[in-house]
């Protein structure tokens, strides 16, 4: 599977990414960081190097990846020296050797003295089976994972997976992704929650690149939260180059597996056209939508109206998104950012809510007697009754007396009608339409 971004220039991976492995039956996380050593112009390298730093600290294993078509380089000795004196079980892997180049210069990096050496192709697979053995063969037992603390509001633990094993997310885990625009403050969102400085959160737009997640435990709901990097227009993607088109990919991915979009609007700039653009694609997709209207702290002597005109603003902005609840934080102070988890479970609930069939005709019925759709033509439409056929999204199917649709403004009616009986907190309803005849026929029934 694609878990990070790979180009060719220098820098492109910053935060550090963990995912879960598997391998002769053997689990453990495996730790991409971004690049630690050598001249970088990446004015984030300093935090990159911080990251790294600890991702290294916390390891078990190392495996030093040297780029094989370069040849053996200055600064390889050097980090060769510093991953030594970590004083952890330290594997060498050659990469790029399905090139011609580096298989006759791969010898010289036998002066490095690490050992083992594997020669790879990590672009094809070659020898990372090899590599996998290596590792297995110096990782030690893994410790029984550590319980969160009773009286901890919520506790946090790396994501783990992928990596040759891509694994199905489970069926009681919640996929949360958090979108919104460069700067929205989404990494600062995400550190809040977790606790701790996960992300790498920095004034300059486009710093997260990758999409990384992570796994968060709260009152025994398992959340993989999955920060994407800030979506912009096509035109400006276009200008900004390569790294930032896979970044924009990666976040509508990551849109596509989520259960949960979290919406982070700079709450000092207002909704854009592009935040509406973001929210309309979770929608189309059948994601529950949460708007966090972020920073907050900076909101304060608006005057006693000024939270009832805001929503009213950005409801305006975002009008298809009427049932998604707004919550009013601060990253950077941690106002109200536990209430955002209450309200992810609230809308993962709804999301997956059943209407049990004989509530649901009690209100078909109200609604047939005193709102009944429009005729489209000569024809008397009348709604016989309704069955609700799958969950996330709920989506109910309507059966009439004739083929037709309801016209828009009908069908926004019936969503509403089912809200107000039946909650549907932050979750988009699809309806359908079919008439008694069309469903008699396809089970070989006379109408």
């Amino acid at each position: 599977m694609r878990r990070a971004i790979v180009t060719a220039i220098p820098g492109t991976t910053r935060d550090v990414i963990a995912q879960e492995a598997e391998w002769r039956g053997r689990r453990f996380s495996l730790v991409d960081t971004g690049g630690m050593f050598g001249a970088s112009e990446d004015p984030l390298h300093a935090l990159v190097l911080e990251r790294g730093q600890r991702a290294v600290a916390d390891a078990d294993v190392m495996v030093l990846v040297v780029d094989g078509r370069d040849g053996l380089v200055p600064g390889d000795r050097e980090i060769a020296r510093i991953a030594r004196a970590a004083n952890r079980p330290l594997l060498l892997a050659i990469n790029k050797m399905d090139d011609k180049r580096a298989r006759a210069g791969a010898l010289d990096f036998y002066q490095l003295g690490i050992e083992p050496v594997f020669e790879i192709s990590a672009e094809h697979g070659e020898g990372v089976g090899d590599l996998l053995d290596g590792i297995l063969d110096v990782l030690p037992p893994g410790p029984s994972p550590p319980k969160a603390d009773k009286d901890d509001e919520y506790a946090a633990e790396p994501a783990a997976s992928a990596a040759p094993v891509d694994r199905a997310q489970p069926p009681d885990e919640v996929g949360i992704a958090i979108v919104g625009r460069p700067n929205a403050g989404k990494s600062s969102l995400v550190n809040r929650l977790l606790r701790e400085e996960r992300m790498i959160v920095s004034e300059t737009p486009g710093t997260t690149r990758d999409s990384v997640d992570t796994v968060l435990t709260w009152h025994k709901r398992q959340f993989r939260i999955v920060d994407t990097a800030g979506i912009r227009r096509p035109g400006r993607v276009a200008q900004s180059g390569q790294v930032e088109s896979v970044s924009v990919l990666l976040a509508r991915r990551s849109i596509e597996s989520a259960d949960i979009v979290v919406l982070v609007v700079d709450a000092a700039a207002g909704a854009t056209d592009q935040d509406a653009a973001i929210a309309g694609e979770a929608d189309r997709q059948g994601k529950g939508v949460i708007i966090v209207a972020n920073k907050w702290d900076l909101m304060k002597g608006q005057g006693s109206d000024f939270v009832k005109l805001f929503d009213e603003q950005l409801r305006r902005q975002l009008k298809f998104l009427d049932y998604a609840p707004i919550l009013h934080v601060s990253a950077a102070t941690g106002e109200r950012a536990p209430k955002l988890l209450e309200e992810i479970d609230r809308v993962a609930a709804s999301r997956r809510s059943r209407v049990k069939t004989h509530q649901l005709n009690t209100l078909v019925e109200k609604i047939a007697a005193t709102h009944p759709p429009q005729s489209p033509g000569r024809r008397h439409v009348r709604i016989l009754y309704a069955a609700q056929t799958s969950v996330a999204p709920p989506t109910f199917v309507f059966f009439t007396n004739v083929a037709t649709s309801f016209h828009f403004s009908y069908e926004r009616y019936l969503v509403n009608q089912l809200r107000e009986a039946f909650g549907f907190l932050g979750t988009p309803i699809r309806i359908q339409v079919r008439s008694r005849r069309r469903k008699a026929a396809e089970h070989g029934q006379k109408p």
